[in-house]
């Protein structure tokens, strides 16, 4: 018999309220969860902390063969504006374009005569212009002043600064002032970090590439130093395996010893991507399940997504905290609505729910931590959704009193109404908000909604999921076997990922395909070249390309995958590209130009490598129990009024019968809330199907 120990992988997500850890056991499938608060003075600290619950449970640190991580440090330090001090070396007599951006305004509100842009990264002061000029052909008009770089390093060193910024024109079609530069920095100034756009968005238009550039070097020393306590406590407590990765914002991991000089921006969207990862590998490749909008609702936001015929949807461009981040992302859309967003009654008399949240400290006011102010979580414990003596599984017990007494102090006594009509109400909004937002991205993507599942996660998502949908009008729900640490599931799904770009704008009847060819050997090459210098070099590489194309004038551009084009790419593949891109540009804009010029603008290369997979199909069977419930409760209908529940161990669930609402079912890390007019099965897969009935 063999005896070999057993292999275990670690995905750990950490959110604003708590850190979820999972540890599957490689040999036989079987899975650990562990989750406790989060730590926002220190991330890393409850990452440990839950990792030496799993140590002293049993698990022997030298059989942790892989750790993945995802992680908010940077998004929270962009946001709270924590990041470093950066120097910013431009090129002569265009410090402007850090002013005049991209003119645009808000999005959300473009008539906003009060609109101003957030303070910039690099203030004028900070800000140097270098003499040296490329054209945009790659040839160099005038040679880069070497010793003016070296007497900028010098002065911002004076100043404090130890991040770099370099971004010059057309840097992208030629890098060696670039390159030059940050050799005179690193070679002047002890410990200076450097962030080259030619590195970090090589791509065309100055302001998203200068923009982005700047959030890297802003964020760069805040990144590398949590990968290097976290690697430490690693290090630490023996865990020895060099299969450490960081979820990106695209969905893939990276290795912990990745570049962050030029990686840094790529973890922005790392926490909300795992869980749509998650969705997309767990309920679409494995379950094939084809149209799904993801909710995951935690302690102080909601993340929503949308996977259409099995892919999740991904944009090239984001906007995070108002600044501009030009690198490929899972389209996800954040609004604060989580367990902790605190309501109110505003100086109108009317009931608002966040934005603002108690997050994991004080928390609600249920928690008994010393918060007051009334959240989510405290309308949800007063509407018999959550069993206040089986919170987390019963390690946590609820105050019902503090929750009650915050409810009547700040809403139910100004609104003179009772409390239960209170709760009920921050829950309705609640719900609204989610389902609004949902409905405005649908609409903004062109996702017709009519046969789409609601999959909620969170320790949050499964309580408000069938009200959520019941307003979309979708009729079908699927909560995940561990919906409140599904996020963590999900960084067992994803391969290594990373994006190269570089642009280079020709018209595309006049190129040759062994241009094309060799641009993008280029980027291939240097993903090679990433990969080996993270110890992946003999693990094997899927090269997907693309190239951004567009009609000769315009302002922007489509992504057109090479898929089915053979390599190396003849003419006749580059005139299939062309079909494609009209296709496309029918597809998207309702009309293509056949007759019109088009130009290549960019090429894009995705650098894949498998890792090994969480196994689904290990868990298929799922435990009858007694098949009883525990009891009954009194919960809200959602109208202020109460009805009867049935509660139920999501482990006694009998397996594949359906039961009508209402039905309460409780679990370590979450809350599934079937209301009247809705019924429940377990499934195969030990998925909650909740469907709605005519009359819901």
């Amino acid at each position: 018999m063999d005896q070999r120990p057993p292999r275990y992988r670690i995905g750990v997500d950490v959110g604003g309220t708590h850190t979820d850890l999972v540890a599957s056991d490689a040999t036989t499938g079987a899975l650990r969860i562990e989750k406790l608060p989060s730590s926002p003075d220190n991330p890393a600290r409850a990452v440990l902390q839950g990792l030496e619950r799993l140590i002293h449970d049993g698990i022997d640190p030298g059989d942790i063969e892989f750790f993945a991580h995802g992680t908010t440090v940077t998004t929270n330090a962009l946001l709270e504006g924590k990041g470093a001090k950066v120097g910013l070396l431009i090129n002569d007599g265009y410090r402007a374009i850090c002013e005049v951006q991209t003119q645009a305004r808000d999005e959300a509100n473009p008539f906003d005569h009060l609109f101003s842009r957030p303070a910039p990264i690099t203030p004028p002061s900070l800000t140097r212009e270098i003499g040296g000029r490329i054209d945009y052909a790659g040839a160099e008009l005038a040679p880069l002043d070497r010793e003016a770089v070296a007497r900028a390093a010098s002065d911002l060193a004076g100043q404090g600064v130890r991040s770099f910024a370099v971004c010059y024109l057309f840097s992208f079609m030629n890098d060696a002032h670039e390159r030059a530069t940050a050799e005179i920095i690193r070679n002047t100034v002890d410990g200076a970090q450097v962030s080259l756009s030619s590195e970090v968005l090589p791509r065309i238009r100055e302001w998203p590439r200068y923009s982005t550039t700047l959030v890297n070097a802003y964020l760069v020393a805040v990144l590398a130093d949590y990968i290097s306590a976290l690697s430490d406590g690693l290090d630490e407590r023996d865990i020895k395996t060099r299969r450490r990765f960081l979820m990106q914002s695209n969905g893939g991991v990276m290795p912990l010893s990745a570049n962050a000089e030029s990686q840094t921006v790529h973890t922005l969207l790392s926490g909300p991507a795992a869980g749509v990862q998650g969705t997309a590998y767990l309920l679409g490749v494995r379950q094939g399940l084809r149209n799904i909008v993801t909710m995951d609702m935690g302690g102080t936001s909601c993340d929503i997504a949308f996977i259409q015929d099995g892919t999740p949807l991904e944009h090239a461009e984001a906007v995070v905290a108002n600044r501009i981040v030009g690198v490929p992302a899972l389209d996800v859309s954040t609004i604060s609505a989580g367990g902790g967003s605190i309501a109110r009654v505003n100086a109108a008399g009317l009931l608002e729910v966040g934005p603002d949240s108690a997050g994991a400290a004080p928390g609600p006011a249920c928690y008994g931590k010393g918060g007051t102010l009334p959240t989510v979580t405290d309308a949800d414990l007063v509407s018999g959704f959550l069993n206040p003596g089986f919170f987390l599984g019963g390690e946590m017990s609820l105050d019902s009193a503090a929750a009650t007494a915050a409810i009547d102090a700040q809403v139910a006594g100004p609104m003179g109404v009772d409390t239960q009509i209170a709760a009920a109400g921050i829950v309705r909004v609640i719900n609204a908000r989610m389902a609004d937002e949902i409905r405005v991205q649908a609409a903004k993507k062109g996702v017709d909604l009519t046969d789409f599942t609601l999959v909620p996660f969170g320790g949050a998502g499964p309580v408000h999921a069938a009200a959520v949908a019941r307003d979309l009008n979708i009729g079908r729900v699927l909560v995940p076997e561990s919906p409140g640490a599904f996020s963590a599931f999900g960084l067992l799904c994803a391969d290594v990922v990373h994006d190269y770009i570089r642009s280079d704008l020709q018209a595309m009847d006049g190129l040759y395909p062994d241009h094309v060819e060799a641009s993008f050997a280029a980027l291939e090459e240097r993903a090679t070249s990433d990969l080996r210098d993270e110890g992946l070099g003999d693990e094997k590489a899927l090269f997907l390309r693309e190239m951004d194309l567009r009609y000769a004038g315009q302002g922007y551009e489509l992504r057109i995958p090479l898929d089915g084009i053979p390599s190396p790419v003849q003419r006749n593949g580059l005139e299939a590209l062309v079909e494609r891109f009209h296709e496309r540009h029918q597809e998207v804009h309702g009309h293509a130009a056949r007759g019109a010029d088009v130009e290549a603008v960019s090429y894009r290369v995705r650098a894949v490598v498998a890792v090994p997979k969480l196994d689904i199909t290990e868990r298929a069977s799922v435990a009858a129990g007694d098949s009883v419930p525990a009891g009954t409760r009194s919960i809200s209908d959602g109208k202020g009024n109460q009805v009867m529940a049935a509660i139920w161990r999501r482990a006694d669930l009998p397996p594949d019968k359906p039961m009508q609402g209402p039905i309460i079912v409780e679990q370590l890390d979450s809350t599934t809330v079937v209301p009247p007019g809705w019924s429940v099965r377990c499934d195969a897969y030990g998925n909650l199907e909740l469907t709605r009935d005519g009359s819901a």
